[in-house]
């Protein structure tokens, strides 16, 4: 099975060719899909460079900055592959994972893959109020939707091409992973979780996420979207 690895990237400048050689590094990926979000930070002058590593990265630009959801939305119509997997490229979550990751789809196990920051992998230590709202979001996904995720909040979520294709995206921002929870598990996909590793950045190492304005935000849709699809 094809797999097609999609980053999406709003200002990486520092890490986002290390991270694309990682992903090559492994020998996994039939193609890396880079959706640019309208980075203003000189990311956009690595793309040269980048296209002389291999020539299975493709690389598109967004004129503005839409958000995650958006830069993912694009990341997906462009893969040509059997099997979707999101990658930050931010460095917290390595490469070295996507075998565990892949397997099960491979084996036809199940359709859709989380790679769970709680269940045994070796972690950095995490902020406590980022731990705090993540494990506060991902109840509620467990008691809305009648499951028993770890970790709904992560990066590594891996798809079997056909499910993804037949869900409708809303969601511009960080919205996006409890828009894609949710509409996954409505349509009746359980999803499969591996321990992975993970290393957490600082805030002054460029980490975007802000859990107390989207904390808020994923709740509303996590409930929004067990009614609305």
């Amino acid at each position: 099975m094809k797999l097609s690895v999609i980053i999406p990237v709003y200002n990486e400048r520092e890490t986002l060719l290390e991270c694309v050689r990682s992903v090559l590094a492994v020998e996994l990926a039939h193609e890396i899909i880079i959706v640019d979000d309208g980075s203003t930070d000189g990311t956009r002058d690595l793309y040269d460079e980048m296209a002389a590593l291999s020539d299975i990265i493709q690389v598109h630009l967004q004129e503005t900055n839409q958000g995650k959801g958006a830069a993912l939305v694009t990341g997906f119509s462009k893969a040509t592959g059997d099997i979707f997997l999101i990658q930050d490229a931010d460095l917290e979550y390595d490469p070295r994972d996507y075998p565990a990751l892949i397997r099960p789809i491979e084996e036809g196990i199940a359709a859709v893959v989380y790679g769970s920051r709680f269940r045994g992998g070796p972690t950095k230590t995490m902020f406590f109020w980022h731990m705090v709202g993540n494990k506060l979001l991902t109840l509620v996904t467990n008691i809305v939707y009648n499951t028993i995720l770890s970790d709904m909040e992560t990066c590594y979520k891996v798809f079997r091409a056909d499910v993804v294709r037949d869900i409708p995206i809303r969601a511009k921002g960080f919205e996006f992973e409890p828009e894609i929870t949710s509409k996954v598990l409505k349509r009746g996909h359980r999803i499969y979780e591996v321990p992975i590793s993970y290393n957490g950045r600082e805030f002054d190492e460029g980490k975007k996420l802000n859990p107390w304005v989207e904390g808020p935000k994923a709740l509303y849709y996590l409930l929004k979207y067990r009614f609305v699809d």
